[in-house]
């Protein structure tokens, strides 16, 4: 890249979960289900609960601050907060407009970001291409879910699986941290009916009906969801793979989006990465949707020594159906 080069940099990062653990066993005492049924089926070990006075706009906050102080700047600098998230405080206003409040950040532009379990990428690839324009130079990217309040707790298929937490980036013209080298997204909506939560907008509000139907849980098929997974994060990934000449051995570390164990080992052995190379938290926190690939990257970070040159890939797909990845190098 030419100095002259405008860029978008990732310049710090920060990720926050709840204190509560619920581990299998608790959920063996709530629904017919067991440790071993669990872990054989998803790698899921505990995952983190929200406390009934935490929400998705506070987790953001405390991500956000941890990533501000990580890039060494104010939140008076930032210029746009996005927040990724279908499990807002409210749908209006915002949760972004929460945050802004929350964090302080008089002249930060805001609006929430919805592509479900894909949204952390999305936000980066909107917020490279605000600041590749020149429109601005910090933008904030938050993932953020509180998963355990659209959870039908009754229903052994699906509440193993979901968790709650938030991580954050500060994406900047800046040259230093890790640049986004490029991103490539997709959706098929076709197929949307398979992983949704039906209750809450204009074609299903807020009934009494509604309500004890339980439309305001997630809903998933399983069986299809993990097929389409797995196809879709391979094409996606391959997709930036084949776009900058790159072969598995130079992924450094591959990010997945933490939804099932089985899911991130397909994925990786399809596209060659060894499992050493591939970042996993899934035991710890379940599918927090948009926060997995945000938390995930924080961590990897934290706990991985990255040098000149290291790419890191990140890789996700979520309700919609929407999937996507992106290309970082240190």
């Amino acid at each position: 890249m030419a100095p002259s080069e405008k860029c978008a940099s990732i310049i710090g990062t920060g990720s926050y979960v709840p204190e509560k653990v619920l581990t299998n066993a608790d959920l063996a005492k709530m629904v017919d289900t067991s440790d071993e049924w669990i872990t054989t089926r998803t790698g899921i070990k505990e995952r983190r609960i929200a406390a009934p006075d935490e929400t998705t706009s506070s987790m953001s906050t405390a991500a956000a601050l941890k990533a501000l102080q990580d890039a060494g700047i104010g939140p008076e600098k930032i210029q746009l907060i996005i927040v990724a998230t279908f499990t807002g405080d409210m749908l209006m206003p915002t949760t972004a407009c929460l945050v802004q409040k929350n964090i302080g950040a008089p002249h930060a532009a805001a609006f929430d970001l919805s592509a479900a379990c894909t949204g952390f990428v999305y936000g980066l690839s909107v917020a490279k291409h605000f600041i590749l324009s020149g429109f601005y130079d910090y933008v904030l990217v938050i993932a953020a879910e509180k998963l355990s309040c659209v959870t039908d707790w009754t229903d052994k298929n699906t509440c193993v699986l979901f968790g709650d937490g938030a991580g954050a980036a500060v994406v900047s013209s800046e040259r230093r941290g890790l640049r986004i080298v490029g991103e490539h997204l997709a959706a098929d909506g076709s197929i949307s009916d398979l992983l949704t939560m039906p209750g809450g907008g204009c074609l299903h509000p807020a009934t009494h009906e509604t309500v004890d139907q339980k439309l305001h849980f997630v809903k998933m098929s399983g069986r299809e969801v993990f097929k389409y997974a797995v196809n879709s994060m391979v094409k996606t990934a391959s997709k930036l793979i084949e776009r900058y000449s790159l072969s598995p051995e130079d992924i450094r570390m591959l990010v997945p989006h933490q939804a099932n164990r089985r899911i991130i080992a397909e994925v990786g052995r399809r596209l060659g990465v060894p499992d050493e190379r591939i970042f996993i938290n899934v035991e710890k926190y379940g599918n927090m949707s948009a926060a997995t690939t945000a938390v995930g990257m924080d961590e990897a970070l934290r706990s991985n020594k990255f040098k000149p040159g290291d790419k890191i890939l990140l890789v996700a797909f979520g309700g919609g159906f929407t999937w996507g990845s992106v290309l970082l190098e240190w």
